[in-house]
């Protein structure tokens, strides 16, 4: 059972997504999370406020299955398939330590951010909520979120999913290099 406690090695997870996709090509469709958000405020009925909202879910009903499997893989592999230890490099806990994050190499998530503690904190609550929507923004003005670029539309070969990528590595590197040391 070793095998379920370590990662999938690239030649065998590598080929796995590229397999997924060449399927999804071939059916006609395109992988990605955050489309699965708007089909689910379609099917609440959304499209009664927005435009937006308004098209036929049920042809996008088969990607929410998608998010079913996120969640019930996710479930299961922490659960069953990990022994939930963190290997993080350390001079980044050492970094992290210097913003308050104490947590690291514990916990997926830093407890001092994502800790039902934490919650009662005015700050962190507007920091989630703030970050939450430029997400959600951003992954709108992108024309989708990163699984979706980075997966789905770099796998068709489309440029401007090349281009997201890369805002979304810069953005990265932007946000934990010199905004998140101001925030914290």
């Amino acid at each position: 059972m070793e095998w379920i406690q370590n990662p999938w090695p690239w030649y065998v997870s590598g080929p796995l997504i590229a397999l997924v996709m060449f399927v999804l090509l071939f059916v006609g469709k395109q992988f990605g999370m955050s489309s699965n958000l708007r089909t689910a405020c379609s099917i609440g009925g959304a499209g009664q406020v927005s435009d937006f909202f308004k098209f036929d879910w049920k042809k996008e009903r088969w990607n929410l299955i998608v998010v079913l499997g996120a969640a019930i893989g996710g479930f299961l592999a922490s659960n069953f398939m990990s022994d939930n230890t963190v290997e993080i490099n350390p001079e980044i806990s050492e970094k992290l330590e210097t913003y308050g994050i104490k947590s690291s190499g514990e916990a997926y998530l830093p407890t001092e951010i994502f800790s039902n503690e934490s919650l009662s904190d005015p700050k962190i609550i507007l920091i989630l909520i703030v970050g939450g929507f430029l997400v959600g923004f951003g992954a709108r003005y992108a024309g989708g979120c990163t699984s979706g670029h980075a997966i789905s539309g770099l796998s068709n070969l489309q440029l401007p999913s090349l281009i997201a990528v890369i805002g979304f590595f810069i953005g990265g590197l932007v946000m934990i290099n010199f905004i998140y040391p101001l925030i914290f």
